[in-house]
This record gives C-alpha cells, structure tokens and sequence, in this order.
C-alpha cells in the first residue's frame, strides 16, 4: 500500500488497481488538492474542505462515496463509519470516524474529531489500529496535545498527524507540538509505502507525509 498527503485532511491511498481518498476538498474550499480517478471517497463532515468526493471521477473510476455513519462494502473492502462531532465555523456537525482494511492493515480514519473521549460504540467498533490518522491543529479539532493522548489510548502502531495547515486556521506549532508530546524527531517523507510484515515490533511511531 502506498499512502501520500494531499493537505488537509485528504489522503491517496493505493493498493494495487484500488484507489481510496479520504476528505477530499471541494471546487468551494480554499484549499486545493489533485484530482484523479478514485475507487472510494470517505468524507467526515459536510463541509467544503472536505466533501469534494464528487470531483474524483475520472477515466474508468467513478468513486463509491461514504458520507455518514453505517457500514459498507464496496470491491471486496469493507467500512464501518462511527458518528462522533467536529466543531466548524461555530457550528456542531456530525464526524464520522471510519476503519478499514487494505492489504491486511487495519485503518482508523478520525477525519476533523474535536473531542478525546470517544463514544462507547465507536471504541468497541474499532479493532487493534494499524495506522491512524489524527488532527492535530486545533481550531475545531483535536489540539497536538489532546491528538497524541488519544493516539496513545488508542494503542496504533503507526500515527499520521493532519490537519495542521497554517492556512486552515491551525496552530502552527501544531506539529512541533505534537513531536515534541510522541519524543521523536521526524523527517517528513513524500509517501509512505508500507506492508503488513513492516507493522511487526512498531508501537506508536509517528509518520509524518509532505503534502504532494
């Protein structure tokens, strides 16, 4: 599986002919990501930054998109989505955290989550965490702080930090922070590509991707 940032919340991930995109931004976002022919589109919250799932059609993909709690499956993959909340422009919406799998490895996806303390449901519906990909920039989600404690309960072997954009509104230390917070000094790499035996021995280790 090979995993690359596209800002914000957004994420490529490839798995052979198999491409799924978390929270995409749309053409009324400010922020701006690459467009290109997805299988699955996971969308958090209905909002600009991240509900631009209907602009990934392309060639012979049209993508099947997830927008709300629920379980799916679509090519053989199988999703649960869990409602939790995000706080945007001053207003509560709905934030669905999904898990998944590719290639073996367990995914949870917590999209713009503002809160640490998970609903009952969610934690019982998510399984052991591969890789996890977290907010850290504040401004309606998860602070550095409040992200890495969660990370921590929720025990992955890999964390992904997002949302810490400057442009977004985060805090610019955001990143900083959150190392600083997980003890490690980390090099940002272009795309993270990775397999199940690669998981073996890690426990916490934070990844950071360059937005491409």
């Amino acid at each position: 599986m090979v995993i690359t940032y596209q800002g914000l919340e957004s994420f490529k991930l490839q798995f052979g002919d198999l491409t799924l995109v978390t929270n995409p931004a749309s053409k009324d976002s400010a922020f701006k990501t690459s467009k290109f022919g997805a299988n699955i589109v996971l969308q958090t919250i209905n909002h600009p930054d991240t509900n631009g799932g209907a602009d990934f059609t392309y060639g012979d993909k049209s993508p099947f998109i997830v927008t709300s709690p629920g379980e799916y499956e679509t090519g053989g993959i199988f999703i649960k989505g869990f409602p939790e909340t995000s706080s945007h422009d001053g207003k509560s919406l709905i934030n669905t955290v999904y898990t998944f799998q590719l290639d073996g490895i367990n995914i949870c996806f917590l999209g713009a989550l503002d809160k640490t303390t998970l609903n009952p449901e969610t934690l019982e519906g998510i399984d052991s965490v591969d890789i996890l990909f977290v907010p850290i920039g504040g401004n309606g989600v998860l602070s550095a702080s409040e992200a890495y404690k969660l990370a921590v309960k929720l025990e992955a072997k890999i964390v992904i930090p997002m949302h810490y954009d400057e442009k977004g509104g985060s805090d610019k230390d955001a990143l900083k922070t959150f190392l600083k917070e997980a003890g490690e000094s980390v090099s940002p790499v272009d795309k993270l590509t990775i397999k199940k035996k690669d998981l073996e021995g890690k426990e916490g280790e934070v990844m950071v991707l360059s937005v491409v």
